[in-house]
């Protein structure tokens, strides 16, 4: 019988899953809410496959448990598996993709008509009474923008791009595609990036975090877009050079922000964006890709993988 181990269901599962299929395909399987470090050892000792989110599978791990045959990451990135050390014991690595795509394209669109319409703000001004003390019928205090007609440009054009660029065209926006940062003779139907952060009036994020997209958007990139401008990330966080962001809002550089992921979750010696005061920006807590369709994606994913692994036909396999 394959023992197969989940070591952190709770990042993935709230007692909303469809687990049958994985029950059917893994019988007996075990399950941890959450699995220290100092546990990880011994909870995968003797088992043929491992799922995890973020706990750390490295080289010692792999080479201490002979019997491991496949790892199994319940997301996209896979840079807590030492995929190296795993692929040299002949141990597969597969991941999970593209499930998330309806739901954190739609929490994108989500912030960019919150920031536009301020929705936040009026929300907390009701609360607080004052529609209770207004003279006339409704209050205005906080201008509203409309997206039909403003300029969107999408950087990181993979599948999340293109499906915020269809949802953003049904809204009545132009939606402009960039190339990569310092690329002078850009791709057909793509903008220079320099020249599409300078137009933009929204500017939303959607690649990976790489040696050369790590903190893309810092000081100068933010001092080139226009002060009526918004910044949109439901990417990796550190993409955005964080204090930058925070100093282009407190001086009015750029109009508002919407982020959904920090550079270090969570985020436990605080982050230059969860300071008090900071104008018009929305933070939600790394959560765009959490429906709970998109979460039981994951695990009919995951159970393919099993099988196509076992059929000896990897499924999204990384190594």
């Amino acid at each position: 019988m394959t023992r197969a181990v989940f070591l952190d269901r709770d990042t993935l599962d709230h007692g909303d899953l469809d687990f049958r299929a994985l029950d059917s395909l893994c019988p007996g399987w075990a399950s941890y809410d959450r699995t220290p470090a100092d546990r990880c050892a011994e909870r995968i000792d003797g088992a043929e496959i491992v799922i995890t989110n973020k706990v750390v599978i490295d080289a010692a791990m792999i080479d201490a448990c002979p019997s491991l045959g496949l790892i199994n990451v319940v997301a996209t990135g896979v840079d807590n598996i030492d995929v190296e050390a795993a692929r040299a014991h002949g141990v597969l690595v597969c991941n999970c993709r593209a499930y998330g795509t309806e739901a954190v394209s739609q929490h994108a669109i989500g912030m960019m008509l919150a920031l536009c319409t301020r929705l936040v703000d009026y929300v907390e001004a009701v609360r607080r009474g004052r529609w209770e003390q207004s003279p006339d019928f409704c209050f205005l205090d906080y201008p509203i923008r409309e997206l039909a007609g403003q300029t969107l440009l999408v950087i990181g054009y993979g599948t999340l791009g293109a499906a915020v660029e269809q949802k953003a065209e049904a809204l009545g926006m132009r939606v402009m595609i960039a190339e990569r940062p310092g690329v002078m003779a850009p791709r057909a139907g793509r903008v220079r990036f320099e020249e599409g952060i300078a137009e933009a009036d929204i500017v939303t994020l959607h690649c990976p975090l790489t040696a050369t997209t790590r903190g893309m958007i810092d000081a100068a990139v933010l001092r080139r877009m226009k002060s009526t401008a918004l910044l949109i990330n439901t990417a990796r966080g550190a993409l955005v050079d964080e204090r930058a962001l925070v100093e282009a809002l407190r001086t009015g550089e750029i109009a508002g922000a919407g982020i959904d992921g920090l550079s270090c979750e969570p985020p436990v010696a605080g982050n230059p964006l969860l300071a008090a005061g900071v104008p018009n920006l929305l933070v939600t807590p790394h959560s765009a890709w959490g429906s709970q369709r998109a979460r039981q994606r994951i695990v009919d994913q995951t159970v393919e993988n099993i099988r196509g692994w076992r059929e000896g036909e990897p499924r999204r396999n990384v190594n």
